[in-house]
Formats: C-alpha cells, structure tokens, sequence
C-alpha cells in the first residue's frame, strides 16, 4: 500500500518535458519539508494498493508518468515501476536527490534541496534548481544532462532570468501550468 496525495492528468509544466501530457501520481511524505512545496503531506493521502494506482494510470490517455511528491523515492520500489512499464507507460521522476532511485526509471529530475554533496543518485537526467537568489553553480559540478533554473513561486522571474544570463550553462524552467491556469 502507498500513500497517494491525489492522482491527475495535466501538462508537465516544467523543464525538459513542458508542455507534454502526464499522469501525477503526487506521493506523500517527504524528508524535507521545504517552505515552497506544493503538497500538503500529512494533511491528505489514501492509501492505495499498485492495483489501484495502475488502474488509475491506465483511465488516461498520456503515455508518460510523473512520480512527484513530496519525495517519491520514499515511495517507490523496483516492484511499483515494474507495474507502470508493463501497462506502457514512459516513467519520469521529480526528486529532490537524497534517497537512491530503484532501477528502471524512464527520466530522472534531481531538484537538490541542500547542497551538492547531500545527492545519493547515480543517474541524472534533469537538473532542476528552484533559484533563491544565491550562487548556485556548484550544482554545477552534479553530472547530469541538462540543468534548468527556475524562479521560485513564479515571484523572482527577471531575477532568475538576470543569473542565467551571467551563467549560460543554465536553462530557464518556467512553472507553466501555474502561468497558464492548469493544474
């Protein structure tokens, strides 16, 4: 059984992916607690056996699949992705890097919390930073293929715009779904 915070089809409204439809499965608990976080963790969940969450999944049309949270990771094991790829779907992740991944993921976005030392992955597709205002190139030195900067809460966009212009190995990750009006 899983703890599922709610379960929605929508637009991926961020980084390399935006724009494509996705399945959410929007997990609870997290091991960080960030102060911009979008889920209300403890508050509200279900407990939903794979069963139930691949029959979920499989009520949408869109073949990929957004692990997201909280911390998904926490959540997941090598049996549950099993389940998604046999019903054929293409699997991302959106985790903040500080618990190890099962094997088996499709596309995996590190969005780092702490510092660079505290990531426990192996594979990084997607680096995705929510920019505070500070000097964030040591992420940098994180291997991955593509690395995104992203005003927080949509509040500090010409900001955000000023440091990537100053650092171009960063891209410009905006919140789509929030700029467009979609979930």
């Amino acid at each position: 059984m899983r703890r599922i915070n709610e379960i929605f089809y929508s637009l991926q409204g961020e980084g390399y992916h935006s724009g494509t439809p996705a399945v959410f499965i929007r997990f609870s608990g997290c091991n960080l607690h960030c102060s911009f976080c979008d889920t209300p963790h403890e508050a509200s969940y279900t407990t939903m056996s794979d069963d139930d969450i691949v029959a979920a999944v499989k009520g949408y049309p869109a073949q990929m699949v957004v692990l997201t949270g909280g911390e998904p990771a926490l959540s997941i094991d090598e049996t549950f992705i099993d389940r998604i790829h046999a019903i054929g779907r293409y699997i991302t992740i959106e985790t903040n890097g500080t618990v190890a991944l099962p094997p088996g993921i499709d596309w995996v976005t590190c969005s780092p919390k702490l510092s660079p030392a505290d990531i426990a992955l192996s594979h990084i597709d997607e680096l995705k930073l929510v920019y505070q205002g500070v000097d964030v190139d040591d992420f940098l030195a994180i291997p991955a293929r593509h690395y995104y900067l992203q005003p927080c809460s949509c509040q500090n966009t010409a900001e955000t715009i000023a440091y990537i212009l100053s650092h171009p190995r960063w891209r410009l990750s905006l919140q789509m779904h929030k700029l467009v009006g979609i979930r």
